[in-house]
């Protein structure tokens, strides 16, 4: 959808995009933008989203393929539902990330999504549960962690909790995995990007997760001591 210039604090220097690069208009290094504080991390750009009916499969294959020998990790951001932004997405992935929220709605139109990329060959495929509130999930006013993980079969690699902190970041166009705070969520984000690059960190219990003071000293308080 075109955010992510926004949400990395780069939208005021982006001056090609993909289109302009498969067009012959530029080199890929000239429209690749570079994170001001992380200079291992580049954006391209899709284009104009009023004009993105030139965009293909096959040229997001091709865009992919041009990138591969400059980087280690390709991330594509897919949209949300299953129209021609999620099949550009598929059509040059290997394998895919589903982030969902543990509600029905949520789960249901997940659902439908991995059977579109199993279809189209795209494995592994993990899961990430965005949005999680513990309280909620304890209340049985959400569907819990193994709810959904039934549901959808897929291994779980990352539990993010609902947090203030991610608007904050995000709407100064700072990334909050980059920032010196700890913000639940931030630290969700760190972990899943080890897990996803082989290190072994155990997945947190929402039963545990955001635990107030007073939670802590009623379970202090009624813990029996001899």
């Amino acid at each position: 959808m075109r955010n992510l210039d926004l949400l990395l604090g780069l939208e005021n220097r982006i001056v090609y995009t993909a289109q302009e690069v498969l067009q012959g208009d530029c080199r890929l290094e000239q429209a690749m933008v570079k994170h001001k504080i992380e200079p291992n991390l580049a954006l391209l750009p899709a284009g104009n989203p009023r004009m993105l009916e030139w965009l293909k499969p096959e040229d997001m294959q091709k865009i992919v393929e041009l990138i591969k020998p400059t980087f280690d990790i390709i991330l594509i951001d897919a949209p949300a539902g299953i129209e021609d932004g999620f099949k550009n997405a598929a059509a040059a992935a290997e394998e895919a990330i589903i982030v969902t929220t543990p509600e029905v709605s949520a789960v249901r139109d997940a659902d439908r999504v991995i059977g579109l990329l199993n279809t189209r060959g795209v494995n592994p495929i993990q899961l990430v549960l965005n949005r999680v509130r513990p309280k909620m999930m304890a209340n049985q006013e959400m569907l819990g962690v193994s709810d959904v993980t039934d549901i959808l079969a897929l291994p779980l690699i990352g539990l993010i909790l609902e947090d203030e902190q991610v608007i904050v970041s995000t709407n100064r166009g700072e990334p909050l995995t980059l920032g010196a705070g700890k913000s639940p969520a931030a630290i969700a984000y760190r972990n899943i990007a080890k897990r996803l690059q082989g290190e072994i960190i155990p997945l947190p219990d929402p039963s545990q997760m955001n635990q107030g003071i007073r939670a802590k000293m009623r379970k202090l308080l009624q813990t029996k001591i001899f």
